[in-house]
């Protein structure tokens, strides 16, 4: 019997975010980000640490029998919320996430508590753009050894496993240590791409690729949508914030009426985009009309998050044009996630199709 999604957050979901939000403030500030975009290591092990060791977010997902916390994906969506917030350059999406949910659909137990422990970390070896039911580029088995080459991998540069795609229909989990790891130079330099290049590397099969990769990516997609909400947010209290501060004619900015219809037009979009994400969450962790809920989500997130960073740059004014100030890393991540786990235009298409909703 279908029931109605809660979209309101729960006490313990309101807990988690002040603990995350706390967490983060003290270690993931605008300046150090930054920082690390302009370095060789722009992941921070410190903050992804306390994340993992310090508050066992990595496991999430994981029933505790395999070390986990056996939350839902309602918890997951919160932990997202403020990680957006931040532009944290961790590898909670693309392992916590996209690697462990492709685990859980292999039963894979063993990688499964590794990567529930944090210590461990996971990347699934297909491309980030690729939608939920997008075909996927798989490598060659020749003799039990992998050969290939996988282009738009998101954090493999900081993973220990690689959960590869092959020919033959199996996933294989292969070590790090085994394939070359080749940067690519991506938009947002919090979420780092590469290539991934496999030349006889070993491997051990743990499941079906088609199950795994579509369950991982749809899961993506629905979560996304999250990390999204915490960015169009960011951008809109920032923006407030800024123009109840800076005057012109010795009065507040913020009072131009002009002004007042683009933050209110913005703040409807937000408290809609919010609606779609929570909705999105509540059907993954149900199990009730996921599809949809995670279509709708994407189809609508990714327009409003950039849309929210473009307005939260242009009404900095110069402030928001310079690297000093965090506008930029939002809007990068803002873009990059509008391509990611299939676009806004991708997921419509699919949305008209499973509400057999046909084209003019």
């Amino acid at each position: 019997m279908s029931t109605e999604p809660d979209l309101l957050y729960s006490e313990e979901e309101e807990a988690l975010r002040a603990a995350v939000r706390d967490l983060l403030t003290d270690h993931c500030d605008p300046a150090g980000v930054i920082a690390r975009t302009e370095s060789a290591t722009p992941h921070d092990r410190e903050t992804w640490k306390a994340l993992t060791e310090g508050m066992g977010l990595a496991g999430l997902l994981v029933p505790e029998a395999h070390g986990g916390q056996g939350a839902t994906h309602r918890e997951v969506a919160v932990v997202l919320e403020e990680l957006g917030r931040a532009v944290a350059p961790v590898p909670y999406l693309t392992s916590a996430v996209v690697a462990t949910e492709a685990l859980l659909e292999c039963a894979a137990d063993d990688l499964l508590a590794l990567l529930a422990s944090g210590r461990t970390i996971a990347a699934l070896a297909v491309a980030l753009h690729t939608a939920p039911d997008a075909a996927f580029t798989s490598v060659r088995l020749e003799n039990g050894t992998l050969h290939g080459e996988l282009t738009g991998i998101a954090d493999a540069a900081v993973a220990d496993v690689l959960l590869v795609p092959a020919e033959d229909g199996g996933l294989y989990a292969v070590d790090a240590d085994a394939v070359t790891v080749t940067p690519q130079v991506p938009l947002d330099l919090t979420r780092p791409l590469a290539t991934v290049t496999l030349d006889g590397a070993s491997a051990r099969r743990i499941g079906d690729a088609g199950p795994a990769v579509r369950r991982a990516l749809r899961t993506a997609a629905g979560l996304l949508a999250s990390e999204q909400l915490g960015l169009a947010e960011w951008s809109l209290t920032e923006t407030v914030r800024y123009l109840k501060e800076r005057k012109q004619f010795n009065r507040p900015v913020g009072g131009f009426q002009a002004l007042k219809h683009r933050l209110a037009q913005l703040w409807l979009e937000v408290v809609n985009l919010r609606a779609a994400a929570r909705g999105a969450a509540d059907a993954l962790a149900t199990g009730e009309d996921v599809d949809v809920a995670v279509a709708v989500a994407q189809a609508y997130a990714a327009p409003v998050a950039v849309r929210a960073a473009e307005e939260a740059l242009q009404l900095h004014a110069g402030i928001g044009m310079t690297w000093e100030h965090p506008i930029h890393l939002n809007l990068k991540r803002a873009k990059a996630d509008s391509i990611a786990y299939g676009t806004a235009g991708a997921h419509r298409a699919t949305l008209a199709e499973l509400v057999d909703l046909q084209a003019p």
